[in-house]
């Protein structure tokens, strides 16, 4: 393995351009003659729009054009599309409701678009936007997931507001088991509405080739080939009629995978005005229309034998989709997560029994993990509540129940097969690290300071990083210089990094020879983004294969340029060599003779170039044990950690450096939901958390010293022997941090809160228990 091979902490190299300034994002490009496009929202959550007149706003300064839903009709532009809909239990396809790019006759959320100006300048457009004159009948809003299914229906297709009953699991065998059961746990929770905050607002250029009648999309996003294609659909134009390019991305976390309203009337705006058109989100209009994540209201049964052995589990759910389905909004509220219910436990028998429902709030989509923390919050906190009601250890009740490493590929009760884990082992390291052994003495020493202390301990495990494949296309060049085209998306993971990682120790080459380019979907032919934790064990599984593919051809070009057998010549560290000889040549000598016709073989391209498909043999399954522990103050409900231990199982460790950031950054974003984060509508439907003054989010100084190990048990599901990083860390950290400030407060006879767990709920629930 060379210094900069798999297997090394190698920071990433693209860090140098974003921390001297010279990263390049959506906002950064500017294009000579661009116009500005303003949104108007609607004000209300839930209205008929009786009137719209844009006469003034059309002639006021600077103006360059109005779109309207008229307009948007007029040039045959549709609806925006949906990605994926499950089938419900009944086997039928749920038909979604049209989301229209602008808003027609009705308004069904706070911050819908109703009309965009497009003016010369941004002031201009928002001027203009202020001469817009609407009028609007209120009607009731629906804001609830407790109140929506008896409330009047949002739309026709979904009555009683749930668009879909979605079903898992095998019900006779779950019921029978439970009827036998010794002892019966439930609980009620609810994973509390997320903004996805991602640093870098959403953002988009449009332009239009009159002559070509080809669209170009340049834009922030996970992925630019669906982008297109979703595009196309909306257009009615092929798919080769767009060009989507997407620069540098300030983070993403689900949101940027997803096509919005703006983006599409830039494009529309660029065709009808014979202009370059530029939005740019600012962070009030982030909040009102970037998909939101989670919001899901749970119960969950877990039946057990007299020994504490899991028998079933129950779990029933309302998830929120609000007012439109997003691209995989319905697919997030149900088999993205609801699948993973079991946890890391044996658990014979399951059902899932989720309802999607509709609300008159903003669209909700995948946010990091997507419907794993959900599953692995209600699982977690289940055992947790078991092991109260039966007076034993929780940690005891988790070793006896875990999977056993002799059990694997194991076979879930709900669908997945999990394709390996250790995970009685990796329990056992984190309790060791953690020193659990000594809490006792630590529990009483935070007492005499007036702290309670806690103890939170979770199990996670994940699907990701299966379904589709990727074709990146490798080649060097006349300079010997390699470059990989490839259609993931890297959003701060360090794409760039890793893949180079992966050729340079293939070929025995610096990485700093190596170029790897995303994000253009005219350069790079097909791609499926990132997302799912899926873009270096899958992406980088298909760099690997093309790898082998191209030494191959290596092979055959050495053995022509040392008149040698192909069978006889090998190659290791730069240097193919013919067998039992001292012949030898350079990979660089190699890739330079490629380029001469004359003495390249006809089976070796150009270049070595390669284009081969990688495609996953199934999902791959991460998991690991979160311990945190933290002191309560007695008197503030304020939270202060001590210590955060993170045992994982991540497969084979490709780069431990950049695998810890993304362990400990997605920790960061579940203890945020936990103790900090939550979106809030009121009644009517008015978004309370419009901005940062009022969404908290973990700083620095509120997140705790995280203590990262890793134990690598390979997968074989991918070339590489990876599981996937990007969401694990979130999925673990949620139930770990609150199943710790509920060990604290048990003391004082609280066992339950509802996330998140500010101070001011924790100091009302101290106060109750003290009235008490």
């Amino acid at each position: 393995m060379g210094r900069f091979g798999v297997g090394q902490a190698i920071r990433r190299v693209e860090d140098e351009r974003f921390l001297t300034g010279n990263g390049r994002y959506t906002d950064d490009i500017v294009v000579k003659g661009q116009a500005f496009l303003f949104v108007l929202r609607s004000p209300h959550a839930h209205a008929v729009l009786t009137a719209l007149d844009v006469t003034d706003a059309r002639a006021a300064a600077g103006v360059v054009g109005v779109l309207t839903p008229a307009d948007l009709e007029a040039m045959k532009v549709g609806a925006i599309p949906v990605g994926a809909v499950p089938r419900g239990s009944d086997g039928k396809t749920a038909k979604p409701p049209l989301r229209p790019v602008l808003a027609a006759n009705r308004v069904r959320y706070v911050g819908e678009p109703v009309a965009a100006v497009i003016a010369e300048t941004l002031a201009q457009a928002k001027d203009a936007a202020d001469l817009i004159q609407v009028e609007y009948d209120d009607l009731p809003a629906v804001v609830s997931l407790a109140d929506a299914p008896n409330a009047d229906p949002i739309h026709a297709e979904a009555p009683g507001n749930v668009l879909l009953h979605w079903h898992a699991g095998d019900t006779a065998k779950t019921e029978a088991a439970f009827a036998n059961a010794a002892h019966i746990v439930s609980i009620d929770i609810r994973n509390s509405r997320i903004l996805p905050t991602a640093l870098e607002p959403r953002g988009a250029i449009a332009e239009y080739d009159v002559k070509t009648q080809r669209f170009t999309l340049t834009q922030g996003s996970q992925g630019v080939h669906s982008l297109k294609n979703w595009c196309s659909q909306v257009f009615g134009v092929p798919a080769d009629n767009f060009r989507v390019i997407t620069p540098d991305v300030g983070g993403g976390f689900g949101m940027k995978n997803f096509l919005f309203n703006e983006p599409l009337l830039c494009l529309a705006a660029a065709r009808a005005f014979g202009r370059v058109v530029r939005w740019m989100g600012d962070r009030a209009e982030s909040c009102l229309n970037d998909c939101h994540g989670r919001d899901q209201v749970t119960h969950g049964e877990l039946a057990l034998d007299r020994d504490g052995t899991f028998l079933a589990l129950r779990v029933s759910y309302l998830g929120n989709v609000g007012a439109y389905l997003s691209q995989y909004g319905a697919y997030v509220q149900t088999a993205a997560g609801g699948a993973m219910y079991c946890g890391a436990y044996r658990i014979p028998a399951a059902t899932v029994d989720a309802k999607v429902v509709m609300t008159n709030t903003a669209p909700l989509d995948a946010y990091r993990g997507a419907g794993r923390p959900e599953a692995a919050y209600l699982i977690e906190r289940l055992v947790e509540k078991a092991a109260l009601d039966l007076g034993v250890s929780s940690i005891q009740l988790r070793r006896r129940n875990l999977i056993r490493p002799d059990e694997f590929p194991y076979q879930t009760a709900l669908g997945p097969k999990y394709d390996s884990g250790r995970y009685g082992e990796l329990l056992d390291a984190a309790l060791l690290r953690a020193d659990v052994s000594g809490l006792p003495a630590r529990k009483a020493a935070a007492g005499t300071s007036g702290k309670l202390r806690g103890l939170g301990v979770s199990y996670y495990v994940e699907a990701c990083a299966g379904g589709n494949g990727e074709t990146p296309q490798l080649f060097f060049g006349e300079d010997g210089r390699l470059s990989i085209l490839i259609g993931t998306q890297s959003n701060g993971q360090g794409h760039e990094t890793v893949y180079a990682q992966i050729a340079a120790d293939a070929f025995g080459i610096p990485i700093s020879d190596i170029t790897v380019k995303q994000g253009d979907s005219d350069l790079i032919p097909t791609g499926f983004g990132t997302g799912g934790s899926r873009s270096v064990p899958v992406g980088g599984s298909a760099v690997m294969v093309n790898c082998v593919k191209m030494i191959d051809q290596g092979k055959a070009m050495a053995a022509a340029l040392l008149g040698a057998k192909e069978s006889d010549v090998n190659f290791d560290d730069g240097t193919f060599r013919v067998a039992g000889t001292n012949h030898s040549v350079s990979f660089k000598d190699v890739v330079a003779a490629s380029f001469d016709p004359k003495r390249r073989p006809p089976r070796v391209a150009e270049g070595l170039k390669v284009s081969e498909n990688f495609s996953p043999s199934g999902s791959t399954f991460p998991n690991g044990c979160h311990i945190c522990e933290l002191d309560v103050d007695k008197d503030t409900g304020v939270i202060s950690f001590v210590n955060y231990t993170i045992q994982d199982d991540l497969g084979r460790a490709l780069n431990p450096l950049l695998m810890e950031g993304q362990i400990v950054g997605g920790a960061v974003q579940g203890l945020g939901q936990a103790l900090y984060e939550e979106a809030v509508y009121d009644e009517t439907g008015q978004l309370l958390t419009g901005s940062f003054m009022d969404y908290c989010m973990p700083r620095a100084d509120s997140t705790p010293p995280f203590n990262f190990a890793y134990t690598e048990v390979p997968t074989d599901r991918n070339a590489l022997g990876l599981k996937g990083a990007g969401e694990a860390g979130t999925i673990g950290a949620t139930p770990a941090v609150v199943n710790a400030v509920l060990d604290a407060l048990a003391p004082l006879g609280i066992t339950h809160l509802d996330m998140p767990l500010t101070p001011l709920k924790i100091w009302e629930a101290i106060a109750a228990a003290k009235v008490h």
